[in-house]
């Protein structure tokens, strides 16, 4: 009985063998790659496209009389953006917000990812792998408004405050309260960057260096910091890039006091309806992000975010 069901299962398999090369003849078997990367190639494409309409919508000024863009091209949207003071007080707020959570984020997951792929717990490592990858299950603008329920002046901490006898705090609509939130959110995408660099770390390695007389700490320092450098560029680069785009933990967090430039360019689109002027803002933001990107990866490399092509 069960050499007949081993001679089915192979004619089986030989079946769906012949008609694969009905269907998928040899010449074709080369573009098989190709085929599983239409997808996304065909999104960059639109994402190049609407890059695209989006520069030359930054090149027609808004006709006051008549509130439509003007026909002719000129630089009027980003010589209004580059001389107004609030677009450099935004742009430094944006900056300097995305460097600091990036600074954090990076701190609270290397740890995180280390233990994760360290220990040698079972349950340990479920359950940090769910904590990690519960909040993708929740919105950031509910994870957002979750925030203001816990940090509000009625909210569970100042609540927490009160029974203790001190005094209530204003929590909301600053600026250390939104990198905060920030951070919470960008948590897991570093962790998860970091994870595959520490993973291909051996523990033999770190056995050996500690077995010729290092410590953990010398261990740590110039063995495992130096090889998981790849993760720690690539969740660096992400973290910076998401963190410089976003809106809705600034505007929801900052409560209108604490915007970054998403908040800026998402005013002139829909409070004063200038679409010229918020695809300029636009277009600049996304230069500035492109030039600290590459100027990443020129110093430090491209990181797990690198591709290597050819065969080994």
């Amino acid at each position: 009985m069960a050499g007949a069901v081993q001679k089915a299962r192979w004619a089986l398999l030989d079946a769906v063998e012949v008609l694969a090369r009905i269907v998928w003849p040899a010449p074709l078997r080369g573009a098989l790659g190709w085929a599983f990367l239409a997808p996304a190639l065909i999104l960059v494409g639109i994402l190049v496209i609407g890059l695209g309409q989006m520069l030359e919508t930054s090149l027609h000024e808004l006709n006051l009389a008549t509130y439509r863009l003007g026909d002719a091209y000129t630089l009027a949207n980003y010589a209004t953006a580059l001389e107004r003071p609030v677009t450099w007080r935004v742009l430094a707020r944006t900056l300097g917000g995305a460097g600091i959570v990036t600074l954090v984020t990076l701190l609270l997951a290397f740890p995180y990812a280390y233990l994760l792929v360290r220990t040698g717990s079972a349950w340990a490592r479920k359950f940090l792998l769910v904590a990690l990858f519960l909040p993708f299950f929740i919105g950031q603008v509910v994870r957002a408004y979750g925030w203001l329920i816990i940090l509000g002046r009625e909210g569970l901490l100042n609540s927490a405050l009160k029974t203790v006898g001190l005094p209530a705090q204003d929590f909301l609509f600053a600026y250390p309260t939104v990198l905060f939130g920030l951070v919470q959110y960008m948590l897991p995408f570093a962790v998860l960057l970091i994870i595959p660099a520490l993973s291909a770390i051996g523990e033999e390695v770190e056995l050996a260096s500690e077995s010729l007389g290092a410590r953990w700490p010398s261990t740590f320092r110039h063995v495992v910091l130096p090889m998981a450098a790849p993760g720690l560029i690539g969740a660096s680069v992400v973290v910076f890039t998401l963190t410089l785009t976003d809106f809705a933990m600034p505007e929801i967090l900052g409560g209108g006091t604490q915007d970054f430039f998403a908040s800026a360019i998402y005013d002139s689109f829909f409070q004063i309806s200038n679409a010229g002027l918020g695809a300029a803002l636009s277009i600049l933001l996304t230069l500035i992000g492109s030039v600290i990107v590459a100027a990443v990866f020129m110093m430090a490399g491209t990181g797990t975010l690198g591709f290597r092509g050819g065969r080994r």
